[in-house]
């Protein structure tokens, strides 16, 4: 168990533990400290005549040492008083740099959302007043489906993992890795999932699931606990299909274990916003000609 620091006391140095002070150095370079038996047996033995002169190089080499090492310590806790502000100053500003920055960021990717679904309505009314037919607008809605280029809605489960609940001293035993998720959802699109997305955010072939310190991030976006992937599907063919998967055991295993969240619930009415366009960063034209 971690223990808790004072806040007005130094950094650096145990929690209700004294440390040396200048008074206790000095005292020791006087030799105050010297116990009374000790100074009288001293006394006893220099006035025996065949008594060997005392050897007062070591004594003083170990006062050296120790008076430098006092130094030392104190320097260093100056050092790290110093600059503990002003390392606690700059992560502040970080923090406050990266909320600001992801504001922004959910902003104009709302914004992307509604050009989107905005051209979408405008590409259907031009199809539906053209002569593509009903076999080509049919066509497009599946390619559009399969490439999470339109929103979907329908029946379907919904799988939460959360890290395991906190200690006394706010440590969790065990906590959900990228790993975790990248296995459940590979396990759920093996199980026949339609369509998947983890805390609202649709996945599709190329999306990637990654970490960046204690983050988890799809498709480089954070996510919060608690996990929520959403599955599209039969509701009783999923289930039947991905309890005792690959997936399903070690997820199990990790919940017997590490004592992590993992539940399943059904969704009757579970709804996914379209994922986002695919950026060709590979593709270009072709030359005139085929060339």
């Amino acid at each position: 168990m971690t223990a808790r620091q004072d806040p007005g006391e130094p950094r650096g140095r145990a929690p209700g533990r004294p440390g040396a002070s200048p008074s206790l150095l000095a005292d020791m370079l006087a030799g105050k400290l010297l116990d009374p038996g000790y100074a009288e047996a001293a006394a006893r033995r220099a006035r025996r005549p065949d008594a060997a002169p005392p050897r007062r190089g070591r004594g003083g080499g170990v006062l050296l040492v120790l008076a430098l090492t006092g130094t030392l310590i104190a320097v260093a806790g100056a050092e790290v008083r110093r600059g503990a502000p002003v390392a606690a100053e700059q992560r502040s500003r970080l923090v406050e740099e990266i909320r600001a920055r992801t504001a922004e960021t959910d902003g104009l990717q709302r914004r992307v959302d509604l050009l989107h679904a905005e051209t979408e309505r405008h590409r259907a009314a031009a199809l539906a007043r053209g002569d593509a037919g009903e076999g080509v607008r049919l066509r497009l809605g599946r390619a559009a489906a399969a490439a999470a280029a339109a929103p979907a809605a329908g029946e379907g489960i919904v799988v939460t993992l959360d890290d395991s609940p906190r200690d006394e001293a706010g440590a969790a035993r065990g906590r959900v890795y990228d790993r975790d998720l990248q296995v459940l959802v590979n396990g759920l699109w093996a199980a026949g999932a339609e369509a998947i997305g983890v805390n609202g955010r649709r996945l599709t072939a190329t999306t990637a699931i990654r970490s960046a310190g204690e983050a988890i991030l799809v498709d480089y976006r954070p996510l919060a606990r608690p996990y929520e992937v959403t599955a599209l599907g039969d509701p009783r063919r999923l289930r039947d299909a991905f309890t005792g998967s690959a997936a399903d055991r070690r997820l199990r295993a990790l919940e017997q274990r590490y004592r992590i969240e993992y539940g399943t619930r059904g969704a009757p009415d579970a709804r996914l916003p379209a994922a986002a366009p695919v950026r060709l960063r590979y593709a270009v034209p072709g030359a005139e000609g085929g060339r």
